[in-house]
């Protein structure tokens, strides 16, 4: 199958209130443009030095989710046209963004990420300290910045019961969050987990954003 027919393909497969993101960093342009040409306008990008090459070079309507761990001395050079950025890992990270926003006279959507995986190397909120940040309530004053809702990878293992229970503690904390800090807000409504080897029980997880690059375009070309 081409690119075009396993876009479809995945899409066909999701549910409804589920939305792809394709996950094109370490592919080239003309390979986005086989998705584009299929309807594909939301795409996910880790590098921001990939995104200063492809921004320019693609349609102006694609909407572009910054979906790994960023530094916060990179956020600068993504903030003018950033549609989203989905691991909000701290405080210190989402300040900066709430900043270099406010220089381009712009509001970056964002998503707070949860460590719940059993895993020393993904980043993220653990599910205290993201209670604890939110009830200091410092967020509210960050004009320049929207919450939209949580990001989580879950454990990379063959395990999927524990994949689902890790997902599904995402879910319960989301429904938590938004009860407790953002019943007013209509805008927090995402839930972004599940990529190309575990969306199947995402979307079981109630997801609303899934992450698919390899199932789409093959292994990265590096």
């Amino acid at each position: 199958m081409n690119i075009g027919q396993k876009l479809q393909k995945i899409r066909k497969s999701l549910p409804e209130g589920t939305r792809l993101v394709a996950v094109s960093k370490f592919h080239p342009a003309d390979e986005i443009m086989e998705a584009y040409a299929e309807g594909q306008r939301t795409f996910g990008e880790s590098h921001e030095q990939e995104l200063r090459v492809k921004v320019p070079a693609l349609p102006k309507d694609i909407e572009w989710h910054f979906i790994g761990h960023l530094q916060t001395n990179k956020v600068k050079y993504i903030a003018p046209y950033i549609n989203m950025v989905e691991a909000v890992d701290s405080p210190k990270l989402l300040r900066e963004i709430n900043k270099q926003a406010v220089r381009c006279g712009r509001v970056i959507n964002v998503l707070l990420e949860l460590h719940i995986a059993e895993e020393a190397t993904k980043y993220g909120f653990t599910l205290d300290a993201c209670r604890d940040f939110l009830e200091t309530g410092e967020w509210r004053e960050m004009a320049n910045v929207k919450i939209c809702g949580l990001m989580m990878m879950a454990s990379l293992t063959d395990d999927t019961s524990q994949i689902r229970r890790e997902m599904e503690t995402a879910a319960d904390f989301f429904d938590e969050a938004k009860a407790r800090y953002f019943a007013d807000c209509p805008e927090f409504c995402e839930r972004s987990w599940g990529m190309s080897d575990d969306y199947e029980i995402a979307c079981q997880c109630r997801s609303t954003l899934v992450r698919i690059g390899t199932a789409i375009f093959g292994p990265r070309v590096y």
